[in-house]
């Protein structure tokens, strides 16, 4: 590994289709997670680069060919996109790996589920018709509500699935006719910076995608006020997309939030009936709190577990959390990869720090782990942690803790199972276990979350919408309903024998 002094700056900056550093001069250092050491230099954008790019994406709405090219042309680009994707999937999912800290097994994966996200939405414009034709009650009058794109988009993405989050804006936004400005996060910005390569050797004209790599506080904050922008959508954090819809109502831009979770999943003890069920179940639930080291905002954070099950299920989530493999991503045999940066794992600690002091029973993890040649002591690692006899007023249950911290409540009655799940200012997502299909549909339709996975979870379709209800945010991602944020109305009056009116007679 080079030291980073030897690391050469990239110019990650693309505006108006040419790559440059920031107008300040300034660069970051990205981090191997893994092993707290620098392995790439980009540029750091401020409020200037942001400026530049905003303007070359509102030349190439206003005056470029983009906005109107036929749908068909914009469909066949974006399935050039997904091909490319494809050509490197290797090269970009160990990159994911290293950037954000996961195996690399899930950064490919992401790969995939990348381009399924451009083949989905090409398809799904290639397939609309060119309007909803209104019927006036006038043969003479042809009515017709039609969509176009709303203009200049800005991006913001976040750092725990980086392209992924990234494609499922991007995608949509193209396929719509829109141009746009992206900002990946300063801490993971690499394959983001990749993908408008892609999209350039795919053919986008010159300045419909720009990116400006730098922090939130001056790139991001700024794209958000900015009034040559006509749409915001942001995923993140509570507190920061708060003050991004903060800056943009001035300008009354259209904005979307996808925000935290603090997701429940809900077992009923029939789940737990038959040995399969049980180890199903167990299984699922580390998968729902662990995947990606718990920096999932749908990560199933809180297990709700029938009282009559608790002990059994527990000690046997405890037991196979305990045997989960952490080390760099890149690893043969790692199941777990190490937390994003040290910020992230100190807050994690705190969380955990203060729910024994509130009185939760620690039955795995709470620590860091030994260092191991897999497993630097420098990297970000943080043990599976299960705390049990947990309640809704510990931090802990209520606050998205974004790592791998797994909280376990109980209940008796299903009633009680469905009061605690909706005990959230959260709505993002949830899951139920049960062998009773009745009940399932029950809990299933009174569960207040984005989206609800029965006898399973965290699968998620490009056709199906994704977003919560509550503070997990105000915005739509994925099928129709994520195109259409991308998208204005506008109704077409076509009145084929127009007549004098002579309401005025003078």
């Amino acid at each position: 590994m080079a030291d980073s002094t030897e690391l050469r700056a990239r110019d990650t900056i693309h505006v108006g289709g040419e790559w440059r550093a920031a107008v300040s001069g300034a660069t970051r250092e990205i981090l191997d997670p893994a092993d707290a050491r620098p392995f790439a230099l980009v540029a750091e954008g401020d409020e200037r680069d942001t400026d530049l790019a905003v303007a070359a994406a509102r030349r190439a709405f206003d005056e470029g060919p983009w906005p109107r090219t036929p749908v068909a042309e914009r469909a066949a680009l974006l399935r050039r996109v997904a091909d490319l994707l494809v050509r490197d999937r290797e090269e970009l999912g160990l990159l994911e790996s290293r950037d954000a800290g996961k195996t690399a097994e899930e950064g490919r994966v992401d790969i995939d589920c990348v381009a399924d996200a451009f083949r989905y939405f090409a398809d799904l414009v290639a397939a609309e018709a060119p309007g909803r034709v209104v019927d006036a009650g006038s043969p003479d009058v042809h009515s017709v509500v039609v969509h176009e794109p709303v203009g200049v988009c800005a991006l913001i993405t976040p750092w725990n699935y980086p392209l992924l989050q990234a494609s499922w804006k991007i995608a949509p936004a193209l396929a719509a006719g829109n141009t746009f400005v992206v900002k990946p996060s300063e801490i993971t910005p690499l394959t983001t910076v990749a993908l408008i390569g892609l999209l350039t050797e795919a053919g986008l004209p010159a300045g419909v995608a720009n990116i400006v790599t730098g922090p939130g506080h001056t790139v991001g904050a700024r794209m958000a006020e900015h009034p040559g922008v006509d749409l915001v959508s942001f995923t993140g954090g509570l507190v920061s997309g708060v003050k991004v819809a903060q800056a943009a109502a001035p300008t009354v831009k259209k904005v979307a939030l996808e925000l935290g979770g603090k997701n429940p999943n809900v077992v009923f003890a029939d789940a737990c009936a038959t040995e399969e069920g049980f180890d199903t179940a167990v299984d699922q639930a580390l998968n729902a709190a662990f995947i990606h080291s718990g920096q999932v905002c749908s990560a199933g954070a809180r297990l709700i577990v029938e009282e009559s099950v608790r002990d059994r299920f527990v000690a046997e989530l405890a037991r196979r959390a305990e045997k989960i493999r952490l080390g760099r991503g890149t690893e043969d045999g790692v199941e777990c990869g190490p937390l994003v940066s040290a910020q992230q794992r100190e807050k994690v600690e705190a969380y955990v720090e203060s729910a024994l002091k509130e009185g939760a029973v620690l039955r795995c993890g709470g620590k860091r782990p030994e260092p191991a040649p897999e497993r630097p002591a420098s990297g970000y690692f943080y043990e599976p942690t299960v705390l049990d006899r947990c309640h809704r007023e510990m931090r802990v249950v209520r606050e998205e803790v974004f790592g791998p911290v797994l909280t376990v409540e109980t209940f008796r009655t299903e009633d009680e199972a469905v009061a605690l799940a909706n005990d959230t200012e959260y709505g993002l997502a949830g899951g139920v276990w049960t062998a009773d299909p009745g009940r399932a549909r029950r809990v299933a339709g009174r569960l207040r979350h984005g989206t609800v996975w029965i006898n399973d979870f965290h699968p998620y379709l490009p056709q199906a919408e994704w977003g919560g209800f509550g503070r997990s945010g105000t915005g739509r991602e994925l099928g129709p309903a994520g195109l259409a944020e991308y998208r204005e109305t506008k109704h077409v009056y076509q009145n084929l024998a127009p007549v004098p009116v002579r309401w005025f007679r003078g």
